[in-house]
C-alpha cells in the first residue's frame, strides 16, 4: 500500500492544504460543544452573566456586600469609584450595562478595573462566598457545605440581583449574550462546513489524480511487457487491475486523509476536553463506548476479511468468463452451447454475488449496532448526568457538552473502524497493482545499444537458434539456421504446431531466443533498441487485428501524417480497394472495435495494407493470406512482389499455392528444419514437403508447376 501512496508526491501541495483544512475543521468542531455549554449554562441559567464578578455596582450594594467579608481592601483595589469624567474603559462598561444616557454624577458607582484573566479569577474567589451569603443570607458554615456548582449558581444569582437593583436590563443582557454566542457558534459551524466541503473537493481531486497516475503507469508497464508477461497475467485480470482495483484505492484515498488526520485530532482532543473539564467523573462512559465499538468492529472484521481477499479474484474470473463468451459467440452459436455458457457465466456470477452479499450483510450490521451503542451511551450519560445535576455537582450545559464530546470521540473511532474495513480490500488491490508494476519485462533494451549495419540492410539471419517458452520443459525450436535476404521471398511451411509462427515472432523480439543468435541488418536483435528494430519490420499477424476508428486511421496506423496517395497505393496492393470503394464514406467509413463490422478477408487485407503503407525493410506475413480466396491471393502476391522488389519478405503459410514462387522455402517439423530450397527442389528431395503439397494439390498440378 505504501508503494502506491508514494505516487501522491505529485499532489503534495493539495495534500498539505487538506491537512491544514482538516486541522481547522477539527479545531472548530471541538469548539462547538463549549458554545453549547455556555449558551445553556451562562445564557439560559445564569441570565448572560459569565462569572461571579459584578462589572458595575453601586456604593450601597458594595457596602452591603463587604459586610459579609473581611477582605474589603483586596476587593476594593479591583474597583474604581467613578468620578465626573470617567475613563474610556469605565464609559465602555457603563454603556454595556446601564446605557449611554446613565448619569454618573447623580450616583456613586464602582466600575471594575481592566483586569487580566488571573486577576479576575482571584477576585471571583474573593467574592463568591460573600455573594452567596448576600443572596441567601446564610451563615458561613452553610456556605462551606455547598458544592462548587451550587456556590457558583448562588453567587451569579446575587450578581444578577445587584444588576437589577442598579437598573440594569437583565433580560436584554441575557438576550445579547445568547445572540452573540449563537452568532459565534454559527460562524464556527460555517468555517467547519466550508472546510469539510473543500476537504472533500481536494480529496476527490487527489484520489482522481492518483487513479490517473496508477492507470497510466499500469498501462505503460503492460505495453512494455513481452508476450511472456502477457501470458502470466490474463487479459481479464489486467483489465480488472486497471479499473476495479484502482477504483478501490481511489475510494480509500478520498476519505483516507480525513481518517488519518481528522479522526485522531477529534478523538484525542475530545478526550482531553473531557478530562480537563470541571467534572470528569463520567469519563469512564467513553471507555465503555470505545470498548464496545472495538469489539463489534473486530468481530465483523474477522468474519468479512477472508471474503474481501477473495472478491477481486472472483471479479477477475467473471471478467475472464465474460470475455471468453463474448469473443467466442459465433462458435457458441454454431455448436448450440448457449445454455452451457449461460450456466458457466451464472456460476461465476453467483460466486461473486454470494461473496458480495456475505460482505454487505456483515457490513450492514455494523451501522445499526454502532448507532445502538451511540444511543445507549447517550441514555447512560443523561441518566448519570441527571443524578449529578440533581446533586448540584454538574451543570446541564456541561452534561450536553459531554454528550457532544462523547459522540465526537465515538465517531472518530467509527471512522477509524470504517477505514479498517476498506483498507484490507484496497490493500489487496494495491498488491495486485504492484504485481504488475514490479514485474520486470523479460525483454528489455540494453543500457548501450548498437546501430544497424547499413551494408546488410534487410538481412535476417538465424544462427543455431533454439527457443523454449518460459514455463516449458522442452525446446519448441531447435537449431534453426537460415537466412532471409533482401529482394527475395522466404517462406515457412509445416504442419500445425511445427513452430512456424514462433520463428517469425522471434524476429521483432516478441520472444527472445534461448540459444543461438538472431541477426537483423547484421546485428544481434538483443543488442539494438526494440523501437529501432520494429521500425524496420512490417508485421501482419495470423489473426487480423483492427482498431476502432476508420479505414484511414487503420491503414495510417504507423504514421498519422502519411499521405493519402501512400495510403491508397497500399490499399490497392492489398486488394482492399475492391470493398473500400463500395463504402459510402470510402476511407472515412467507420471500423468497429476489433473490426467487427468487416469480414475476415477484409480484415486481413486492411492488416496487410497497414504493413505495406509503413514501407519497412522487412515484411513478415504470419499466415496472413489464409482468409483470402485464391484469385485475391494471387493478385495480392503479384502486386506485392512489385512493391517489395528490394525488401525482405518472410511468409508463413499453410497453402502451397501461396509460396510456390518463393525464392526459399523452409520446411519445419516439430520445431526443426527438415528441408530448405525452392518448390521444385523440395518437391523432388523432401518427403515432408511433398506430402504437404500432395494433400493440397493434385499430381498434375504439381507436375504442371515443374515437379517430377
Amino acid at each position: 500500500m505504501l508503494k502506491v501512496l508514494r505516487n501522491l508526491k505529485n499532489s503534495w501541495a493539495t495534500v498539505l492544504i487538506i491537512v491544514i483544512l482538516l486541522c481547522v475543521q477539527a479545531a472548530t468542531d471541538l469548539a462547538l460543544p463549549d458554545y453549547t455549554s455556555k449558551i445553556v449554562n451562562v445564557g439560559i441559567q445564569y441570565g448572560g452573566i459569565e462569572d461571579a464578578v459584578p462589572e458595575v455596582i453601586s456604593d450601597d450594594e458594595m457596602e452591603n456586600l463587604l459586610f459579609f467579608t473581611e477582605d474589603d481592601d483586596q476587593i476594593l483595589e479591583n474597583y474604581d469609584l467613578v468620578e465626573e469624567n470617567p475613563s474610556s474603559y469605565q464609559e465602555k462598561v457603563i454603556k454595556k450595562y446601564l446605557g449611554k444616557d446613565y448619569n454618573v454624577e447623580e450616583n456613586n458607582l464602582f466600575v471594575i478595573k481592566d483586569l487580566d484573566e488571573e486577576q479576575r479569577s482571584n477576585l471571583e474567589n474573593l467574592l463568591i462566598s460573600p455573594l452567596v451569603e448576600y443572596s441567601s443570607v446564610t451563615n458561613e458554615e452553610t456556605v462551606s457545605q455547598m458544592s462548587d456548582s451550587l456556590k457558583e449558581q448562588a453567587a451569579i444569582s446575587a450578581v444578577k440581583t445587584v444588576y437589577s437593583n442598579l437598573g440594569v436590563d437583565t433580560d436584554k443582557l441575557q438576550n445579547n449574550y445568547i445572540l452573540m454566542s449563537g452568532l459565534q457558534m454559527l460562524g464556527i459551524a460555517f468555517i467547519s462546513m466550508v472546510s469539510a466541503v473543500l476537504i472533500m473537493l481536494c480529496s476527490s481531486k487527489v484520489a482522481a489524480r492518483l487513479g490517473r497516475t496508477l492507470r497510466d503507469k499500469v498501462f505503460k508497464k503492460v505495453l512494455s511487457f513481452s508476450t511472456a508477461e502477457l501470458r502470466q497475467f490474463s487479459t481479464a485480470s489486467l483489465i480488472t487491475r486497471s479499473t476495479n482495483d484502482i477504483q478501490q484505492i481511489q475510494q480509500l484515498i478520498a476519505i483516507l486523509f480525513r481518517v488519518i488526520v481528522y479522526a485522531p485530532i477529534i478523538g484525542i482532543g475530545g478526550f482531553v476536553k473531557v478530562l480537563t473539564s470541571s467534572d470528569n467523573s463520567m469519563a469512564w462512559i467513553i471507555g465503555i463506548a470505545i470498548l464496545a465499538i472495538l469489539f463489534i468492529v473486530g468481530t465483523l472484521f474477522a468474519i468479512a476479511m477472508p471474503k474481501f481477499r477473495k472478491l477481486q479474484d472472483l471479479i477477475d474470473k467473471l471478467n475472464q468468463v465474460s470475455r471468453e463468451i463474448l469473443t467466442g459467440l459465433p462458435v457458441i452459436r454454431a455448436f448450440n452451447t448457449e445454455k452451457k455458457e449461460e450456466k458457466r457465466f451464472d456460476d461465476s456470477n453467483k460466486d461473486l454475488m454470494k461473496a458480495n452479499v456475505f460482505v454487505n450483510r456483515a457490513m450492514s450490521m455494523m451501522m445499526p449496532l454502532l448507532m445502538f451503542i451511540m444511543s445507549s451511551i447517550t441514555v447512560l450519560i443523561v441518566w448519570v448526568g441527571a443524578h449529578r445535576v440533581d446533586a448540584g455537582v454538574l451543570q446541564v450545559g456541561d452534561m450536553m457538552a459531554f454528550i457532544q464530546y462523547t459522540m465526537q470521540i465515538v465517531m472518530a473511532f467509527l471512522m477509524i473502524s470504517m477505514i479498517s474495513i476498506m483498507l484490507p480490500r484496497a490493500s489487496v488491490s494495491a498488491r495486485r497493482i504492484n504485481e504488475v508494476l514490479d514485474t520486470e519485462p523479460s525483454i528489455e533494451d540494453k543500457p548501450e545499444t548498437k546501430s544497424f549495419d547499413p551494408n546488410k540492410k534487410g538481412l535476417v539471419e538465424f544462427k543455431n537458434v533454439s527457443f523454449r517458452y518460459p514455463d516449458a520443459d522442452t525446446e519448441i525450436l531447435e537449431d534453426i539456421n537460415f537466412t532471409a535476404e533482401p529482394g527475395k521471398t522466404t517462406a515457412l511451411i509445416g504442419s500445425t504446431g511445427s513452430g512456424k509462427s514462433t520463428v517469425v515472432n522471434l524476429i521483432p523480439r516478441f520472444y527472445d531466443v534461448t540459444e543461438g543468435e538472431l541477426l537483423v541488418d547484421g546485428v544481434n536483435v538483443k543488442d539494438v533498441a526494440q523501437k529501432d528494430l520494429r521500425d524496420r519490420i512490417g508485421f501482419v499477424p495470423q489473426k487480423g487485428i483492427l482498431f476502432s476508428g476508420t479505414i484511414e486511421s487503420n491503414i495510417k496506423y504507423a504514421d498519422d501524417n502519411m499521405s493519402d496517395e501512400q495510403m491508397v497505393k497500399a490499399a490497392e496492393i492489398a486488394q482492399a480497394t475492391e470493398f473500400i470503394d463500395t463504402k459510402v464514406q470510402k476511407y472515412q467509413d467507420p471500423i468497429a472495435q476489433g473490426g467487427g463490422n468487416v469480414s475476415g478477408g477484409q480484415k486481413q487485407r486492411l492488416s496487410i495494407a497497414r504493413a505495406i503503407a509503413k514501407d519497412p525493410e522487412i515484411f513478415i506475413f504470419d499466415d496472413s493470406f489464409s482468409a483470402l480466396d485464391f484469385k485475391t491471393d494471387s493478385k495480392l502476391r503479384e502486386a506485392l512482389a512489385e512493391r517489395t522488389e528490394n525488401k525482405t519478405v518472410i511468409i508463413v503459410a499453410q497453402r502451397i499455392s501461396t509460396i510456390l514462387n518463393a525464392d526459399k522455402i523452409i520446411v519445419l517439423e516439430e520445431g526443426k528444419i527438415v528441408g530448405q530450397g525452392t518448390h521444385e527442389e523440395l518437391l523432388e528431395n523432401n518427403e515432408t514437403y511433398r506430402q504437404i503439397a500432395l494433400s493440397q494439390l493434385s499430381e498434375d498440378e504439381l507436375n504442371g508447376k515443374g515437379g517430377k
